[in-house]
């Protein structure tokens, strides 16, 4: 059985045990997470689509840890001009444990 979900602006296709790296949430670690935006549902040969979520669609998630991912650089360069930028970015992130998926 898995399920497609959407948070972050993104989708994520999950099963029960997987882990994911997921878009900063303002949840403490331990607690629990309701993820009610599920666009699909596979369960043995059955496939429930929403259009564009399925109503009664829910999947939940135990928050295991904050953190960042690692630094991404970035650099403006003009040549002959005299011109270099250097900055860097490092993104947020909750890694979630998904616990149950019921459609």
């Amino acid at each position: 059985m898995y399920a497609v979900i959407q948070t972050g602006g993104k989708q994520y296709r999950v099963k029960e045990g997987d882990i994911l790296k997921i878009e900063t949430l303002p949840v403490e670690e331990g607690q629990e997470l309701a993820f009610d935006k599920v666009l699909m549902v596979q369960a043995d040969d059955q496939i429930k689509v929403g259009r564009p979520f399925l109503e009664g669609g829910k999947v939940t998630a135990v928050v295991k840890a904050h953190g960042r991912h690692p630094k991404i650089r970035i650099i403006k360069f003009r040549r002959r001009k005299h011109y270099m930028r250097r900055t860097g970015h490092r993104q947020n992130y909750i890694e979630v444990q998904i616990t149950g998926i019921s459609a």
